[in-house]
């Protein structure tokens, strides 16, 4: 008896003939380096992956994945992923979309992807500006940024994307940023290994319409004071000499300078738990980057287990074909009653 072997792969295997067109520059680039870096890791056929886009910059990513793919229409991939994904449950789903079409015309289509915990990985990519049609502001633009559509200010407050998840029950909700690139392959990497729905927020720049939107998380000098590292079982520490950490009083989370003669040491620092049973834990996360004096976190803030849609469907189908046998569709078509139109 012979065992089929998965051949070894690398990341040419997943780039295509296609020129890659996004602008020079663009943060665009870096994430769809990461992410052909790391399919070929996951040990699965390269015939088993499907790559579901919207409309956007980010929606020309299934040209430059050699896997299949569908390009579908604004804000509709989720939608078009979960048909995939249920009626073929085997393939590995993976929706790459944009701040604008994930969380504006697609933001029903998104929560209720979500909410079910269909075996989904999204990558939203987050420039804070629609960039395809030229610098608009978008679902995620801070308050009162200037943009073409919105020359004295927008008069929105954004949406906190992951703070939006996390409110639709999403079983896996992390973040990174384009140019970090050792942590956000490590963060595909989980995204990839997670059962249910799997939402990757990536920071990621658009140098033409919104140039230097994250500079406060990116830039080498700052970086260590805005961003705060989450690993589970790990407690936030954080700022260039670590001695800065966030901690829980009451119901809100507060930063807090250790040592300084204050007693504080890193035993009052709150510890990590990415498997927190209560949702309010990871929101409590996830509103930290709205927060003055806060910085901003990156990594998994929940992960946890529950049933995925697909699974669900196909159990229920299939007891109901152990119980009334597998059905006839003439049969279904011609029941009751039926006319004959001449």
């Amino acid at each position: 008896m012979t065992t089929a072997t998965i051949p070894v792969l690398t990341k040419k295997d997943f780039q295509t003939d296609q020129e890659v067109r996004w602008c020079p520059g663009c943060g665009d680039y870096a994430i769809l380096s990461a992410v052909q870096a790391v399919f070929p890791e996951l040990g699965i056929p390269r015939e088993k992956f499907v790559v579901i886009s919207g409309i956007g910059c980010s929606s020309r990513f299934p040209y430059y994945m050699n896997t299949f793919g569908f390009h579908t229409i604004h804000g509709r991939a989720p939608a078009v992923a979960t048909g995939v994904k249920i009626t073929h449950p085997e393939l590995e789903v993976w929706v790459a979309t944009g701040d604008g079409d994930s969380l504006a015309i697609g933001g029903n289509h998104t929560i209720h992807m979500l909410r079910r915990n269909v075996g989904i990985k999204v990558l939203m990519f987050n420039n804070k500006i629609y960039g395809l049609t030229k610098g608009q502001y978008s679902p995620t633009s801070e308050f009162g940024k200037k943009t073409k559509s919105t020359p004295f200010g927008t008069a929105d407050r954004p949406f906190n994307p992951l703070g939006l998840v996390i409110g639709a029950d999403t079983s896996f909700v992390a973040r990174s940023v384009d140019v970090f690139q050792g942590h956000l392959k490590e963060t595909l990497r989980k995204a990839a290994a997670h059962k249910g729905s799997a939402y990757v927020e990536i920071l990621q720049n658009c140098n033409i319409f919104n140039d230097g939107a994250w500079f406060d998380l990116t830039e080498k000098e700052a970086r260590s004071e805005h961003v705060v590292q989450l690993e589970h079982g790990k407690p936030l520490i954080y700022g260039k000499n670590r001695d800065k950490g966030i901690r829980l009083n009451g119901m809100e989370l507060e930063v807090v300078h250790l040592g300084n003669g204050n007693g504080l040491t890193e035993k009052d620092v709150l510890v990590h738990d990415e498997h927190h049973p209560n949702a309010a834990y990871a929101y409590l996360l996830a509103q930290m980057e709205d927060k003055p004096g806060f910085p901003t976190p990156i990594g998994v803030l929940r992960s946890w287990d529950r049933d995925r849609y697909e699974d669900v469907m196909s159990k229920q189908i299939q007891d109901i074909i152990a119980k009334r046998g597998p059905g006839d569709l003439s049969k279904l078509l011609n029941a009751g009653d039926t006319w004959e139109v001449r």
